[in-house]
């Protein structure tokens, strides 16, 4: 019966947020999922992307700041209790942990009514896609020759070229090398979100959270002698020395700010405060743990958090579902 009820839930997610999504983009889930499934191969029972994680519990602690953007009981100042999936990007699950591209961090907030935020970030400021039609030709343009194991070049070059949204997210994993540990990425929301306040006044945020322990990269040297397999033992490691934390910082929009595109960076000088702290107690491999079984449906908001219009973000929760329900099903 539970399998039941979830399923239920996943495919009512999807009927509820598909149309929105795709009013102007003829790209459907579906597609996304068999795209990620061709360049990936289908791996039974994981997630279609980011399929290689580790799980973390924890706790946040909002600030009064926020609460005076925000009704959210996140930041009512209360100890929220958190389960955490630090991803790999990508559905290898034997990928290694070196290699140059997104790593991610799925939160879900445990609110005392019972209900649930979701927040599923990336270590990037901004996304590869205006639209989901540039992300499923990404995916495209990504496929394996059969006869190198790698993509084309001259895919990938043609898909640059008629692409130009995704030319940010491409230049900053270019410039920059994964970190040694989960524990020393920043994580960024990528999308423009709405924080409504008790009087019903909305404003338009970005949030990202900062590791304490303070962002580092991996050398060129080191991203060739790096083990395979590094990034879970590492935050487990830190985790048994004490907790690790992330500051959740917040940006203020202003009036004409994009907030229906995460491939555009808003400008430097905009409001900013720090809005709680995340402070994780407990890391472990996700085989058999609370996190592996969670979708982290980034359009699970308590009251006083909405999304915005941003065909992206509204994409991802019906995709979500797809692969939600796939391995769920053994699939």
């Amino acid at each position: 019966m539970r399998l039941i009820a979830t399923l239920w839930l996943a495919t009512a997610a999807l009927a509820f947020a598909l149309p929105r999504a795709l009013a102007d983009e003829q790209v459907t889930p579906n597609a996304v999922v068999k795209a990620l499934e061709d360049d990936f191969g289908v791996h039974p029972g994981q997630r279609r992307n980011h399929t290689k994680g580790t799980c973390a519990t924890g706790s946040f602690v909002g600030l009064p700041d926020a609460a005076s953007y925000s009704r959210s009981a996140l930041f009512s100042g209360a100890t929220i209790p958190v389960v955490a999936r630090f991803s790999l990007g990508g559905g290898d699950p034997d990928a290694p942990d070196a290699g140059k591209g997104p790593r991610g961090m799925a939160l879900e907030f445990r609110l005392p009514d019972g209900s649930k935020q979701h927040m599923t970030m990336i270590n990037a400021p901004m996304f590869v896609a205006m639209v989901p039609k540039t992300f499923l030709d990404n995916l495209i343009a990504l496929k394996p020759d059969p006869a190198t194991g790698k993509p084309d070049p001259a895919a990938l070059q043609a898909f640059a070229a008629s692409h130009a949204d995704s030319a940010g997210m491409t230049k900053f994993y270019a410039d920059h090398n994964p970190p040694p540990s989960y524990a020393n990425s920043a994580f960024f929301g990528i999308h423009t979100f709405k924080f409504i306040d008790k009087n019903d006044k909305t404003t338009l945020v970005k949030w990202r959270f900062v590791p304490e322990d303070g962002e580092k990269e991996l050398t060129n040297a080191e991203l060739t002698s790096m083990p395979r397999d590094f990034l879970e033992q590492a935050l487990i490691d830190r985790v048994n020395q004490g907790p690790v934390k992330w500051d959740m910082w917040v940006t203020v929009g202003q009036p004409g700010d994009p907030e229906t595109d995460p491939t555009v960076l808003w400008p430097s000088d905009r409001k900013e405060f720090k809005a709680g702290t995340l402070t994780f107690t407990s890391a472990t491999p996700q085989e058999g743990e609370e996190c592996k079984n969670i979708n982290y449906d980034p359009l699970v908001m308590s009251d006083g958090i909405a999304p915005t219009d941003d065909p992206v973000l509204l994409f991802r929760s019906p995709a979500y579902a797809i692969s939600f329900v796939k391995r769920l099903q053994g699939k």
